[in-house]
Parts: C-alpha cells; sequence; structure tokens
C-alpha cells in the first residue's frame, strides 16, 4: 500500500483577510488585534471575513513582535475542589472581557509541585500569574524574575505582592458567634491547616468569637483534619464519638463541612437537633441535604475576576504601591444550627 499524505494545508494569513474585506493589511490588524482604531463597521467586516476563511490570529507571532504576552498563568491547588474551580472559571470569564488567555495549571493538591509549575508558566511566557499558594517561594521567585504575581484567597508576601482575599477573622467569628447566640458552648473547630492566611486567621476569628462570650476554649475542639475528604469524615467521626462530644461542629471548608455531615450520618445524629453544622464556603450538595447547610459563602468568581483585573493593573503599573483587595462574605442560613440538644 502506497503512502499517500495529504500536502499541509496552508493556513489564511492577514493579507488575504485584508484584499478580501478592501481594507489595508494595517487596518485589518488593527480590526483583529482591538489594539489601534478601526471604525465599528469596518471592524465587523473584517473579524466576519476571518472567521468566514478561517484566519486565526497568531498570539506567540503578535507576542514576539510585541515583546509582551496575552496569556496569563493560573496556578491553583486542586481543582476537584468546586472553590478552585468556581475561582479559575472567574479568571476565565475576566480574562476574554479583556482579550487574555489562560495556561492553566493544577496542582492537584500536591504543593510541592508549586515551583515546577510556576517554572513551566514561565516558560509559555505568561505576562503574569494568578495563584493560590502554598508558600512564600512563589512570590521570591517570581518577584526574582520580574513576573507579576496576584495571591489569591491566601497570602504570603503581603510585603511585596498584591493580593485578593476575604477577611477570613471577622467572617469566622461572626459564623461562631452564630453558634453562641443558638446557645451552644461547646463549638469544635475543623481546620484544614493553620500554616496559611485562611486557616490562621478562621481560628482566631472563631477564638476571638468564645472570647468575647467569655467562653473557655477547649483545645481538644479543634482538630486540623487537612482537605481529603476521607481524613475530614474520619477526624469528625473522632470528635463526634466523644462521651460528652460537641453540641456544634464549625468546619472551615467545603471538604470539612463535608467530611462532618457523612460522619453524623454514619453516627445517627441527627442535624441539627443532636447536632448543629456550619460551613465554610458553599458546595451545591450543600442545598440538596435535608436540612441544608448553613455556610459562610464567599463568591470564589468575584475572587478570581478581582484577582485578573489587579494582575492587569500591576502590568500597567508595575511601580504602583502594593495592594490588598478584600472582598466581603456573606452567612447563608439553611436551617443547620438549632439549640443545643437539652
Amino acid at each position: 500500500m502506497s503512502d499517500q499524505r495529504r500536502p499541509p494545508v496552508a493556513r489564511p494569513t492577514i493579507r488575504e483577510v485584508a484584499e478580501a474585506a478592501g481594507v489595508s493589511r494595517s487596518t485589518a490588524s488593527r480590526a483583529l488585534s482591538g489594539n489601534g482604531y478601526a471604525a465599528p463597521e469596518v471592524r465587523d467586516r473584517v473579524r466576519a471575513v476571518a472567521k468566514e476563511i478561517g484566519y486565526v490570529v497568531d498570539a506567540t507571532a503578535r507576542s514576539l513582535k510585541q515583546r509582551t504576552s496575552r496569556s496569563v498563568g493560573v496556578l491553583v491547588s486542586d481543582l476537584r475542589n468546586v472553590f478552585y474551580a468556581e475561582l479559575a472559571s472567574g479568571i476565565g470569564e475576566e480574562a476574554k472581557k479583556h482579550g487574555r488567555t489562560l495556561v492553566l495549571v493544577d496542582l492537584h493538591g500536591d504543593g510541592e509541585g508549586e515551583l515546577d509549575a510556576a517554572e513551566a508558566l514561565v516558560a509559555s511566557r505568561v505576562s503574569g500569574v494568578i495563584a493560590t499558594p502554598v508558600s512564600g517561594q512563589l512570590s521570591e521567585y517570581l518577584s526574582r524574575i520580574g513576573v507579576p504575581l496576584i495571591e489569591v484567597d491566601r497570602r504570603f508576601d503581603a510585603e511585596g505582592t498584591d493580593a485578593v482575599v476575604v477577611d477570613n477573622r471577622a467572617a469566622a467569628r461572626d459564623t461562631t458567634e452564630r453558634l453562641l447566640s443558638a446557645g451552644h458552648r461547646r463549638i469544635a473547630l475543623l481546620i484544614d491547616e493553620t500554616e496559611w492566611t485562611t486557616g490562621e486567621e478562621r481560628q482566631r476569628g472563631y477564638l476571638d468569637a468564645l472570647a468575647a462570650r467569655k467562653v473557655r476554649y477547649d483545645d481538644s475542639l479543634i482538630v486540623q483534619a487537612g482537605w481529603d475528604a476521607e481524613e475530614a469524615t474520619a477526624a469528625a467521626r473522632r470528635i463526634l464519638s466523644l462521651p460528652d462530644r460537641p453540641t456544634a461542629v464549625f468546619a472551615a471548608n467545603n471538604v470539612l463541612t463535608e467530611g462532618t455531615w457523612r460522619a453524623a450520618a454514619e453516627l445517627g445524629l441527627r442535624i441539627p437537633e443532636d447536632v448543629s453544622v456550619v460551613g465554610f464556603d458553599d458546595a451545591p450538595w450543600m442545598s440538596m441535604v435535608r436540612p441544608g447547610v448553613s455556610s459562610r459563602v464567599q463568591d470564589a468568581g468575584s475572587l478570581g475576576a478581582t484577582a485578573l483585573r489587579a494582575l492587569l493593573e500591576r502590568i500597567d503599573m508595575p511601580d504602583a504601591p502594593v495592594r490588598t483587595m478584600v472582598l466581603p462574605t456573606r452567612f447563608l442560613d439553611r436551617g443547620s444550627i438549632a439549640a443545643p440538644p437539652a
């Protein structure tokens, strides 16, 4: 059987687009890139022709010519977690509005791969990086080679790097206060970690609320359980199996909330009659169970969109003062808080 290979198909060029649209090559380039003026009717005609003949802007060639890149690096901890997925979606939606493309890297929960992932993004010639960092090494590395970074959700470099976060301490304080106001005094805190600003500030907010009510805290009720759902369920099962078990649980992320719900079900504990449960972050399943799970909600999509805008501003104004942008949270009451059992 003979080897009959198809000849390569020539890609349409900007010159062909210009000729078909009846404009100059420079006008066609402005109309397609959005850089420089092109009358609206001309822009629409050029783009329609480009679509018809199958012309696609060569982003790599344009970046080399302009010595800049239209792509943005996004480094997230674990897309299996709905929070990070919504965060990345928010970044992507905002990027489209500004004609930017994303180079997305998912660490799959492996923080040790952070620097390798950052190096891969830099090799892709991204104009900047948005990351949910797991260490201060990321900001040190990118700062050293002059690549702008926006830390989002948590921060390690408050002095040298812009960040987009929520007020975790105030949010956790208000959430704990809701359990205290319902009459609870033995309130367990399931926390993922306290080395990052998110976990540290949520624990501090929990302690603030107890102190304000003059409730002595029991350090055995503060349990670190990580980000794994099985580990979270095991930790919640242990603390809910105690003879003097807590009457309420504040689970400081959505995975810990899921683990708490599963543990309560395994132990035959009714929510909220036997134990009240509140979470931090929302997830679709929380509105599908009965009762629904009350939770502190942060808008992950807005965090992502704000981070993208902050990165573009940093690229345009590299010498501007470092900023921390703090977004609000809200409490969503779905009925999983009740007075402690008699």
